[in-house]
């Protein structure tokens, strides 16, 4: 069993109202290292988290006093917490409520009756892979493509700006919030506009080899970042029965 290197590495806030559930995701959580604090609606939850900034958030998406979406959002809107990842439990495995979720800042999502395995697989996926926390551009799912051009981390496409090492989208000039999986996906598909990703090559260079993803939370993910890109979603094409590329602005451009 590995277990994380500190007291900061291995802090996560588990925010789950059915205690039988919250109990079971804290036990495989210390089993596994982690240093666990649990809290049963969503206001003692975010309390948690400002008290201490943790590493990893675990949150339901049904809870009282707060829902797990309102407590996203308010995690997403104060820049102590901003970053820092969430998993969002929910017992609604419709799309349309896994794309909301995705949307207002989780990183991943567990739909129930879920494996306790999947979950901590899960867990070390998305720190894993937010190590080291220096930006988006200096993680190991995008190194290969830094190091053969490392001094060009921001790029543009059309109206949309991606800035890995400042973690910044920037959509007509005006800044928006992407989490972290979401900028990585869009930096690798803008930064070579006209080539086609597989679903599988995106999940390797998103999300690093051996994450523990399906497909289809790439297909969702795309769709959560479509949405944030509004009036230019369009940049995001999807090939069908293949993948995922960005449109190339220098072929189609009106003629003249």
């Amino acid at each position: 069993m590995s277990t994380p290197s500190s007291t900061a590495d291995r802090d996560i806030v588990v925010i789950e109202d059915e205690e039988a559930i919250r109990d079971v995701v804290e036990y495989n959580l210390q089993r596994e290292g982690f240093e666990v604090r649990t809290a049963g609606d969503g206001r003692a939850g975010l309390q948690l988290v400002r008290d201490r900034t943790p590493k990893l958030v675990v949150l339901d998406l049904m809870l009282p006093e707060l829902d797990g979406l309102e407590v996203c959002r308010a995690l997403r809107e104060d820049p102590a917490t901003r970053l820092v990842p969430v998993i969002m439990l929910t017992a609604k495995g419709d799309e349309s409520d896994i794309v909301l979720g995705l949307g207002v800042g989780a990183d991943d999502y567990v739909v129930k009756p879920f494996s306790p395995k999947e979950l901590v697989a899960r867990v070390r996926a998305i720190l894993r892979r937010n190590e080291p926390c220096e930006g988006a551009g200096s993680t190991e799912a995008i190194d290969a493509d830094l190091e053969r051009d490392p001094d060009r981390l921001r790029v543009e496409l059309g109206a949309v700006s991606v800035d890995p090492d400042r973690h910044e989208v920037l959509i007509g000039g005006v800044e928006e919030r992407f989490t972290r999986t979401e900028l990585r996906l869009l930096y690798v598909l803008v930064r070579k506009p006209g080539r086609v990703y597989t679903r599988e090559q995106l999940v390797e260079r998103v999300m690093g080899e051996n994450a523990w993803i399906t497909d289809r939370t790439i297909d969702v993910h795309v769709r959560a970042i479509r949405q944030k890109l509004g009036a230019h979603a369009d940049l995001i094409e999807t090939i069908r029965g293949v993948g995922y590329r960005s449109r190339d602005m220098a072929t189609t451009a009106p003629d003249a």
